[in-house]
């Protein structure tokens, strides 16, 4: 299995970052990212979108429910309570922003990736993959644990 190089994560930490600043207006700060199983339990939400082109693997954003609607209540400008469809919709289109953002910032730095179309996931699930380790990266807000970006690419 593939080691993840420090080169494949920051772009993605870069505008993880910013985009959470400027959709959500929350200033989150990255926490110590280490190797981790890619298993999830049933009160999270999982954005799952892949990455191809030059690198290949997947990015999991990994939202407890409360961060989930906290983050649509944020993007919709009003209060969310149930992850409806446009809460769904809205996580969607902050988890496009920030791969949109992190495919800029490769491009950038010359090289070229593409995204998949966000797919949801719900429940008690687990990925396995043995092209590259898994690196979970957690996001914090207020000092507190808020959401994590899990990340497995590897160079093509």
């Amino acid at each position: 299995m593939a080691n993840i190089n420090v080169n494949y994560i920051n772009p993605l930490l870069k505008a993880s970052v910013s985009v959470i600043e400027q959709a959500c207006g929350l200033n989150v700060t990255i926490g110590k990212p280490g190797l981790k199983e890619a298993a999830f339990t049933h009160d999270e939400l999982l954005i799952l979108m892949g990455i191809t082109g030059e690198m290949k693997g997947q990015a999991i954003l990994d939202f407890p429910m409360p961060v989930a609607l906290k983050i649509a209540s944020k993007m919709c400008m009003m209060e969310i309570t149930e992850l409806s469809e446009i809460a769904q919709s809205a996580i969607c289109e902050l988890c496009n922003m920030i791969m949109g953002n992190t495919a800029t910032l490769f491009y950038q730095s010359g090289t070229q990736i593409d995204i998949t179309p966000p797919t949801i996931c719900k429940g008690n699930v687990s990925f396995a993959n043995n092209f590259a380790a898994n690196i979970c990266i957690p996001l914090n807000y207020e000092g507190e644990y808020f959401f994590a970006i899990n990340i497995a690419i590897k160079e093509d």
